[in-house]
């Protein structure tokens, strides 16, 4: 079994590479081991909140991925029948936070850009085709089993983290529960190239379109746009995979009950997955670290979920290269496993469940007050800043309690 200096990153998405960054850094060796053969082009996530715009800053990566990106400075909350309820202008931000606004690009775009900035550190290396299997914490580091094209390999490292996705192989293998629930429905995630600006000229780049019967997502990227539906648990089709072309079909009907066009909509992709609401029990396991959709995974409606998978990233990858370079903090790296759990409890979770209750809610009469709610809050700075703090996730990094006086 042969040594790997530093600290392993199970995981090349954008939270491994974010960890990544952060270690090499500080100077501490990293490896990162992803089991694809290339950079997987993931498509789940494109928007980017305040605080993880200012971390991207602080790593030297925002100002690339703003180039690229939309700047999203409002979003409207809609209903289907009757248009705009609210529109929030994220400008009451400006002396909370020095980017009141969301960046709207692919998740994709930061991948890139974080694997480009890695290159330049001697002290970090990626490698494809490796899948990390197993770890087993042990009081001088943590052995893990990974699977190269070699075969299986045992080696053992300081600090594994596992940024593995929610099926981590990283969690699993050190017992930790993940606890929580599946929505009985999945999720159709699709893009187009079909411009709704030209039917709803006053549509924003962010548009959340609430509907007591299907309710649906608008998100403007770099020349598209994404549109999430949900399906409905009576549809059996969506129990397994559906065969691509039925998949198609279904895409199409419904768009056209977002606006009938009479002809096929151009959409150059769909997927559909489960969304779960999930959060592990413990962000650790002696050596052994939990981030991002291994740590926690929510309701994608209000772009939290990368969110909080980076804001893991930025602060456990400086905790660990800090710890290493200081005779192991354990408080320091106590400080980000009990912290950010708080944050996926308490607000993620919190916030995600609550968007997914109101876009979807069918009483007529609650309907009806939570609209004239929302309408007043949008209009009111002071409410309208409450409101965002939340939906920012501004709020939820302003809770962590203070680092430790070590780090």
């Amino acid at each position: 079994m042969h040594k790997i200096e530093g600290i392993v990153v199970a995981g090349g998405g954008a939270v491994g590479l974010m960890t990544a960054l952060r270690i090499a850094q500080q100077g501490v060796s990293v490896t990162v081991f992803e089991s694809a053969p290339n950079l997987v082009e993931e498509y789940r996530a494109s928007t980017f909140h305040p605080p993880t715009i200012e971390m991207l800053d602080e790593v030297g990566i925002a100002k690339k991925l703003a180039e690229e990106a939309l700047v999203a400075d409002t979003f409207q909350l809609r209903d289907k029948e009757t248009g705009v309820v609210a529109e929030f202008d994220m400008g009451v931000l400006k002396n909370d936070t020095s980017f009141p606004y969301r960046l709207q690009i692919e998740q994709y775009a930061l991948v890139l850009l974080l694997f480009e900035a890695l290159k330049s550190f001697p002290n970090c290396q990626v490698l494809f085709n490796h899948e990390v299997k197993g770890a087993n914490p042990k009081e001088d580091g943590v052995e893990i089993n990974f699977l190269t094209p070699e075969g299986e390999q045992t080696a053992i490292c300081d600090y594994l983290v596992g940024a593995d996705g929610a099926r981590s192989a990283v969690r699993t293998s050190v017992d930790i529960p993940f606890d929580g629930m599946t929505y009985p429905e999945r999720y159709l995630v699709t893009f187009t190239t079909f411009e709704f600006r030209d039917i709803m000229p006053d549509l924003a780049y962010v548009n959340y379109v609430s509907d007591p019967e299907e309710w649906f997502v608008l998100l403007r990227s770099p020349g598209l746009w994404r549109v999430l539906f949900p399906t409905k648990p009576e549809e059996t089709i969506f129990d397994t995979d559906p065969d691509p072309t039925i998949l198609d079909e279904i895409a199409q009907e419904r768009y056209q009950k977002v606006h009938e066009t009479g002809t096929p909509y151009p959409i150059t992709w769909r997927n559909i997955y489960r969304v779960h609401q999930r959060v592990a029990a413990s962000y650790r396991s002696g050596k052994v670290f939990l981030a991002g959709d291994a740590a926690h995974v929510n309701n994608p409606l209000g772009g939290m979920g990368l969110n909080g998978g980076l804001q893991d990233a930025f602060y456990l990858g400086k905790a660990l290269a800090l710890s290493l370079k200081n005779s192991r903090n354990e408080p320091l790296l106590d400080h980000y496993a009990e912290e950010r759990r708080k944050i996926a409890l308490n607000f993620i979770r919190a916030q995600t469940a609550q968007n997914e209750e109101n876009i979807r809610q069918k009483d007529p009469a609650i309907r009806l007050e939570k609209q004239r709610e929302m309408r007043t809050t949008a209009s009111n700075n002071d409410l309208s800043r409450d409101y965002l703090l939340r939906t920012s996730m501004i709020q939820g990094i302003r809770s962590m309690a203070p680092l430790p006086q070590t780090y």
